[in-house]
């Protein structure tokens, strides 16, 4: 079992910086693979964000050049840093974290309110 939890959303002005952080606990974090989603109401849950065990990394184009995942084992913590905030950028963001070799073993975060506006 892995339990999520995300923090660090907020309200910030267009053009403004977030860091969400997903922390794991309840098994061995360097064994998943994690990944930032997000929705926006009356639309789908959307990768956003995605990062490997060995360090890999992969991004939405909407977000490409703007966010940075990372991760530290040493804190079992992703983070997800946020710059050049937009308004469409607005949703709520969810962890996901998986286990790399069993597709069964797959858990989400509550999730964290991002409100970009004026």
């Amino acid at each position: 079992q892995v339990q999520l939890v995300e923090s660090g959303g907020g309200l910030v002005q267009p053009g403004g910086s977030l860091r969400l952080s997903c922390a794991a606990s309840g098994s061995i974090f360097r064994f998943y693979n994690v990944g930032w989603y997000r929705q926006a109401p009356g639309k789908q849950r959307v990768l956003v964000a995605g990062i490997t065990i060995g360090g890999t990394t992969n991004y939405a184009d909407s977000v490409k050049g703007r966010f940075t995942i990372s991760r530290d084992n040493t804190k079992s913590t992703v983070y997800l840093q946020m710059n050049s905030l937009q308004p469409e950028d607005t949703a709520v963001y969810y962890c996901n974290a998986n286990y790399w070799q069993s597709s069964a073993q797959s858990y989400w975060g509550q999730g964290t309110q991002v409100t970009v506006s004026s």
